[in-house]
């Protein structure tokens, strides 16, 4: 092999070498920056990672809504009509966000509730996110899955 073309051999497998490094690089900084949406029941479940950020999707359960008078924190809890999650937020919330309402919120659990640092409300009465609709509706299949599987009656 003359010098010249192993010269270039070198450049093209440093070239190959780099691309690679920052192919694997870019990959990771994208899943850390990844959120999943999990609903309360999956939460409940244990489906989510111990301290992992997350979406939790749901419907902000009717009569939870608690505000502290001298901070802008608010305590609500998250339902998918099957189980409820308490969430804890400081911050100023959407003007959409009320009881009964779709809510997304991003956050980890910490002590057994929900510390969000970001809180999306639904845009009208008629909407709900997809990914919040498939999250109840998985929800749904999984309770219904649980109850027809449970013994009627106790056992003999």
């Amino acid at each position: 092999m003359t010098p010249t073309r192993r010269r270039r051999l070198i450049v093209i497998s440093l070239v190959l070498a780099a691309v690679a490094i920052a192919a694997v690089l870019t990959a990771l900084a994208l899943q850390q920056n990844m959120t999943y949406l999990f609903s309360p029941s999956e939460v409940r479940d244990g489906h989510v990672p111990a301290d992992a950020r997350f979406r939790l999707g749901g419907v902000v359960e009717e009569k939870s809504v608690h505000r502290a008078s001298d901070s802008l924190k608010v305590d609500f809890a998250v339902t998918d009509r099957f189980q409820t999650i308490p969430v804890e937020y400081t911050g100023i919330l959407p003007d959409l966000f009320r009881e009964g309402q779709s809510v997304v919120a991003t956050g980890a659990m910490q002590s057994g509730r929900f510390v969000a640092t970001e809180v999306l409300a639904k845009h009208d009465e008629t909407y709900m996110p997809k990914e919040v609709q498939d999250a109840i509706d998985k929800a749904k299949a999984a309770h219904v899955d649980h109850a027809a599987s449970a013994p009627a009656g106790g056992a003999p």
